[in-house]
């Protein structure tokens, strides 16, 4: 069974910096997808200045992994509970799998972040504004109600 977790911030934060090729990210907050106890996908977010934050994702293994409840906490922590504008993704120019992810999650390539990697690869900088994101309400939000209804989270 998959789940969403708020409350392993150092383990997700872990997970996705050794997916991500980062030694680590300060200063974040975290929300993790578990599948059976082990996390099999996070999001780091990091560098809030109101109107904009950084959200690094990673997924072990397919996509697939991904439910809509993961993809709506993910999204309504920046747009919902911190009020941004905009979110601001990372993509290694490397990492074609994350840049097609991005794609179809709505991001819109916006430009590149030479030697931005902790191994100097640059990032490609995907952005979403809030009225673009279509994760919010429907099947997605139904299925965050459902999850956080039948469990203990706290978010």
């Amino acid at each position: 069974m998959r789940r969403v977790v708020f409350d392993r911030k150092d383990e997700v934060m872990r997970f996705v910096a050794r997916l991500t090729g980062e030694s680590r990210y300060d200063g974040c907050s975290t929300i993790g997808l578990e599948k059976d106890g082990e996390i099999v996908a996070g999001i780091v977010y990091q560098g809030h200045n109101g109107p904009n934050i950084l959200m690094h994702f990673a997924v072990e293994g397919s996509r697939h992994l991904i439910s809509p409840a993961f993809v709506c906490a993910a999204f309504m922590y920046p747009f919902q509970v911190l009020q941004c504008n905009r979110v601001t993704g990372l993509v290694r120019t490397d990492n074609v799998g994350a840049q097609v992810l991005d794609e179809h999650l709505g991001f819109v390539r916006e430009g590149v972040m030479r030697e931005g990697a902790g191994d100097r690869e640059d990032f490609i900088m995907y952005g979403m504004l809030e009225r673009e994101c279509r994760f919010l309400r429907g099947r997605y939000f139904a299925a965050l109600q459902r999850e956080l209804g039948r469990s203990a989270i706290a978010v």
